[in-house]
């Protein structure tokens, strides 16, 4: 048996499952550790250097990015699962595994690739930065935000912060990861305590203003509100706090919106565009008539 001691990251088990292949090790041979379950039982085992390696195969695009993603959850064994998975397409002459939907280790893999992208859409949603201060030299506001996702998705999330908030530099700080850009880079640092954030500051207010002013009690659907925006998040939202007092108050104001009488429509202002257009239309359905 070989065991294979990597960190929790999909590089790390890239970098380990390739040598492996090279050395044309079967997954059944390979015991996988990355740290977060303790300890392994036994030490790190590398091949022998004896055998002679061969070429790098090459694997599938397609595979490497679906690898990134179920890379992130941290179930335990999908390391083990990867590496079977790629040891089918390269040395077990199954180079169109891929296409099998029903295949049951490809299943797995996909779920976990699932579950990894409701977790980066929910990160993408619910962080909330807090400024922090201004750097003296550059003059550029810096933020900080705290968020706790379920799984190691701060890699795979963190480009859309970058490309949302280019003009102002930040961190996000997590449990497992924490992510930094200062205008010119991204870079990773280890996860931190809740403690290491900042929290409150004015910003607070502006989401509890935007919010409320959002809220629209005829819509309401608490359901299908708390499973988009599920109550673990909550302690962590500003607006938040205003959730119970919106829906306790929430009948007294669609009462109050169906007794207020209905405004006066307001006609259409001159515009000669909008009027070519009005034209046009007139002129097209007469001509289909």
């Amino acid at each position: 048996m070989t065991t294979i001691i990597i960190q929790p990251i999909f590089e790390s088990w890239r970098d380990a499952a390739r040598d492996l292949l090279r050395h044309r090790v079967p997954p059944e041979e390979v015991l996988w550790s990355d740290g977060t379950q303790g300890k392994p039982l036994f030490g790190s085992d590398r091949p022998e250097e004896s055998a002679t390696p061969g070429p790098a195969p090459r694997v599938p695009p397609a595979f490497l990015d679906m690898a990134r993603t179920a890379a992130a959850h941290q179930d335990p064994r999908r390391w083990a699962f990867l590496y079977r998975v790629l040891w089918r397409l390269t040395h077990g002459g199954e180079k169109h595994l891929l296409l099998l939907a029903t295949d049951p280790d490809l299943r797995q893999v996909r779920q976990w690739c699932k579950t990894i992208g409701r977790d980066i859409h929910k990160m993408h949603a619910f962080v909330r930065f807090r400024l922090v201060g201004t750097d003296e030299a550059t003059g550029r506001e810096q933020f900080v935000a705290w968020f706790e996702p379920e799984h190691r998705i701060v890699r795979l999330a963190s480009s859309f912060f970058e490309k949302r908030f280019v003009g102002m530099d930040w961190s996000i700080l997590t449990p497992y990861e924490c992510v930094h850009w200062d205008g010119a880079s991204l870079f990773f640092t280890p996860g931190v305590s809740r403690e290491s954030a900042p929290d409150s500051d004015a910003l607070d207010d502006l989401w509890r203003t935007y919010y409320a002013n959002i809220f629209n009690p005829a819509r309401l659907k608490i359901q299908a509100m708390q499973s988009e925006m599920p109550k673990k998040y909550w302690k962590n939202l500003p607006e938040a706090s205003l959730i119970a007092g919106l829906i306790s108050d929430s009948r007294k104001r669609v009462q109050a919106m169906l007794e207020t009488a209905a405004r006066p429509v307001k006609p259409v202002p001159k515009n000669a565009y909008l009027e070519s257009l009005h034209k046009m239309n007139e002129e097209a359905a007469d001509s289909s008539d």
